[in-house]
């Protein structure tokens, strides 16, 4: 135990390192949960897609939206979001999923809507690449 201090001053950039490298694993772990954003798997999706009757916004471009997205589910561009308030208020009281490529579009996408007043709104975590994982189908505009 008298070595710590000995080996903390000698080698200081690993110990910076190692302390830098446990900050982010945390804030992978625990970020969403300390940002109030809501965070569901595919299997979870489902079960409120089937039985909440949760809406699905799906916030990827239009091109990838019809290369295949979740059955059912709303086209919503991110670039699209402020010019479709009006259709969006009817969505206000309902759940929703927000779906998209990456979690980081998906939860920035949930903190707006939040501002906008979506009362029940979640991500679904690692978006439609997850949904695949998971074996769950995507439909195509092309079929």
């Amino acid at each position: 135990m008298e070595k710590i201090p000995e080996f903390i001053g000698n080698h200081m950039f690993l110990v910076t390192l190692l302390i830098a490298i446990l900050m982010l694993l945390l804030w992978n772990l625990f970020g969403s949960a300390m940002s109030g954003i809501q965070q569901i798997s595919a299997a979870e999706a489902t079960r409120m897609m089937n039985h909440e009757k949760a809406v699905v916004l799906d916030v990827r471009s239009a091109d990838d939206y019809a290369k295949g997205h979740i059955l059912n589910a709303l086209s919503l561009p991110e670039s699209e979001i402020q010019s479709r308030k009006k259709e969006l208020d009817k969505l206000k009281k309902q759940k929703n999923i927000v779906c998209s490529a990456n979690d980081a579009i998906s939860q920035r996408i949930v903190r707006i809507l939040k501002a906008e007043g979506f009362e029940q709104v979640v991500s679904l975590k690692g978006g439609v690449a997850a949904w695949q994982s998971a074996n769950l189908p995507l439909i195509s505009d092309n079929s």
